[in-house]
């Protein structure tokens, strides 16, 4: 008898949505819930203990017994911490359960520890957590119970933002009000809200957790440090959208049944390009619910592989030699009375408001390429950015044929008179039909690309949250609308000066539209050409958040203040410092105290090998060569080890963040792929028996 899994049934069980609220709540109640959610406000006192206690008696009779304030601190991960619903017992015993609506609505944190690049001093402990009503709470089960999580921002005692929500919120404001001006202009007078829609997709990798609990580098930094590539990689292109092996499969349906529970959208799943590679993907949300669910995407995987015993790898680079794991962000704006800002239509050249949206687009972009690639920058994602598999650290944007053709229209004569037609794809066999084709390609080299009606932006890093590029995307956005806005609003010939606006943005800006092949060495050289900035990694683009122009802009839409900028730039100096520096002692202490240890033995066993031939009167060249290779390699590794923590020393030494951020770049990270090479070397002439950790054949094709 099958399993029969009636999704319906079990989709969003463990969400207290809008739907159980209007079961269980007064209609005034309600009411009230739904305002705040949709327009902003505050819910009155009475509201709000009635909401708590409603989702209280939903959580306990569904298991839970403990609550939390689930948020997203400036770590990149989650954080939280349980309280039991139980407050005392009355005068005969029995427990009393309570939840207000002041728990609810609000909670505290220590907010000195976790990172806030200097806005908080140890000594200043205080951070609240507030309760976003827009993103439904939840109920997790686990081995430590069924736990209610309530979705919240964090900030500091004074009102600072030190997490990834506060602002993604702010900026989901900053473009709401920005966009609605831009459709009110043109007779949308029933919108009411402009939101954000996001839908991430996940990739990821999985491999053998008896192996993964061998290898230190992937337990404490999420890549390999050291590893020679396996005789097969990618190169035959089998991999993807490959058959789904059973083991992979059972992991894919238990993760699917618990995300369905909790309310995520869970659609597409299949093998990505690599071995051992997969990618999940979701129905579009709210940007904010969007973010929230990635971050539970990549819980729910990283528990569930457990159970199956497997590990999953969300590091953007965990195997050198094959491609890495990003997150592609699609990104659209959609009114709450069902326009797409971002659908083009059958005759995109006829459809001012589009064409409106798509010249603010390439504004902001090419205004804030720089903030862009900032929003996608993490130390692992330097490993994977222009590396044959994603999009380079140069921003452009694709287009396609349809819309670049009537862009240049609009460029030489001022006005788009026409636009490529959809054709049909004759498949030549008489039993399939024609297919109705699009009326351009896709471009999978392209960082931020044009699909149809939404923008793919495809550089973000497979363990970031999204909240980072979905902030930078709004509030530029935001930024191009209402100075568009302000000066239609103040025309005396509307057409007139729309038409003029869309000529003068997509002008200025065509320099930002690139179709073609974005890997090709001679993009980076027209790049430059063209003036695109070029920020090759992380480091390279910090300093982007704290220029005159961004902090003009965040604080224009109150998005972030001067100080907020300035403490993320440090966070993410530090951050950068910290990764390195646990990389190089992890990879310090794996070959000298399991590497040259395993070498030695290895020699001594060829040793005695060339020992014993003599002795017969025998001269085993092959074993004297192999010694001498494995001699010689094993002296390199020993003394670019030895280089190492002279340079490791040094650096930490340095006391500006900045400054030592930088030396870790450039001489650690310089000084452990010598190391690696070494490493690698010998790993390719060691006889398996000898080599100590799982090897990538092992790790990437036994699963």
């Amino acid at each position: 008898m099958k399993d029969i899994i009636n999704v319906e049934e079990i989709f969003a069980e463990n969400v207290f949505t809008f739907g159980k609220m209007k079961e269980m709540l007064p209609k005034e109640a309600y009411e009230e819930v739904i305002s705040v959610a949709d327009f902003g406000g505050e819910l009155s006192k009475k509201t709000a203990n009635i909401v708590a206690n409603a989702m209280k008696e939903w959580a306990i009779e569904n298991g839970a017994t403990h609550y939390t304030h689930w948020f997203q601190p400036l770590t990149g991960t989650t954080a939280e911490k349980h309280d039991s619903f139980i407050t005392h017992p009355d005068k005969d015993g029995k427990m009393i359960m309570e939840f207000s609506g002041k728990e609810l609505i609000k909670g505290e944190s220590d907010a000195s520890s976790f990172p806030s690049g200097g806005l908080r001093a140890t000594f200043e402990a205080r951070g609240y957590t507030a309760w976003d009503i827009t993103s439904p709470a939840f109920l997790r089960e686990d081995a430590i119970g069924t736990i209610l999580c309530i979705p919240t921002a964090f900030c500091s005692y004074k009102g600072e933002a030190l997490d990834k929500k506060t602002p993604l919120l702010r900026s989901m404001q900053a473009i709401s009000e920005q966009g609605l001006r831009i459709v009110k202009l043109f007779g949308n007078t029933e919108a009411k809200k402009v939101t954000a829609s996001v839908g991430a997709e996940q990739e990821y990798f999985l491999i053998d957790r008896d192996m993964y609990l061998r290898r230190t580098d992937l337990i404490h930094t999420g890549r390999t440090l050291i590893g020679s590539p396996a005789a097969k990689g990618q190169e035959m292109d089998d991999h993807y959208y490959g058959c789904i092996r059973e083991r992979i499969g059972a992991f894919m349906k238990d993760v699917n049944l618990e995300l369905w529970k909790v309310g995520v959208t869970a659609k597409t799943q299949h093998n990505e390009v690599a071995p051992a590679q997969h990618e999940l993907a979701p129905i579009y949300e709210t940007a904010n619910v969007a973010t929230d669910h990635n971050q539970i995407v990549m819980e729910t995987m990283k528990k569930v592989a457990e159970r199956h015993n497997l590990t999953c790898l969300l590091h953007e680079k965990p195997f050198k030699g094959i491609n890495g794991s990003g997150k592609h962000n699609n990104w659209s704006l959609n009114t709450d009375n069902g326009c797409n800002l971002l659908d083009p239509g059958d005759t995109p050249n006829d459809n001012i408001q589009f064409l409106l949206v798509l010249a603010c687009i390439m504004k902001a972009v090419d205004t804030h390429a720089d903030l862009l690639r900032q929003s996608a920058s993490n130390v692992g994602n330097d490993h994977r950015l222009g590396a044959d598999e994603a999009p380079p650290a140069i921003i452009s944007m694709f287009l396609g044929e349809q819309l670049d053709d009537v862009i240049k229209q609009l460029i030489e004569t001022g006005e788009a008179t026409h636009c490529l037609a959809n054709n049909h794809l004759e498949t030549g066999v008489s039993v399939l039909p024609d297919l109705l084709i699009d009326p351009t390609d896709r471009n999978r080299t392209s960082p931020f690309a044009f699909t149809g009606n939404k923008f793919e932006f495809r550089m973000v890093g497979s363990s970031d949250s999204i909240s980072d590029p979905n902030v930078i995307l709004n509030t530029i956005v935001a930024e191009s609308f209402c100075e568009a806005a302000d000066r239609l609003e103040a025309a005396k010939n509307f057409d007139e000066e729309v038409h003029n606006i869309i000529k003068e943005y997509v002008t200025a800006h065509q320099r930002i539209v690139f179709n073609g092949n974005n890997y090709a060495p001679e993009w980076v050289e027209e790049a430059a050409r063209r003036g695109l900035p070029n920020l090759p990694t992380m480091l390279d683009a910090v300093e982007t958040l704290t220029t005159e122009k961004s902090i003009k802009l965040f604080e224009k839409f109150n998005i972030f203040t001067k100080a907020e900028l300035e403490s993320r730039k440090e966070i993410l100096f530090e951050t950068y410092s910290k990764t390195l520096n646990i990389e190089a002692n992890c990879l310090r202490e794996m070959i000298k105290r399991q590497i040259l240890p395993s070498e030695i033995s290895y020699m001594n066993e060829l040793a005695d090998t060339v020992n014993k031939g003599e002795k017969a009167g025998v001269k085993i060249s092959s074993a004297i060569n192999l010694l001498e290779k494995v001699n010689g390699y094993s002296t390199k590794l020993a003394e670019s080890v030895d280089k190492l923590e002279v340079i490791l020393k040094e650096a930490r030494a340095i006391k500006d963040n900045k400054e030592k951020a930088f030396a870790f770049r450039d001489k650690v990270k310089v000084c452990m792929e010598e190391v690696r090479v070494y490493s690698d070397e010998l790993e390719k002439i060691t006889d398996k028996d000898f080599w100590p950790i799982p090897s990538y054949s092992d790790m990437l094709f036994e699963v």
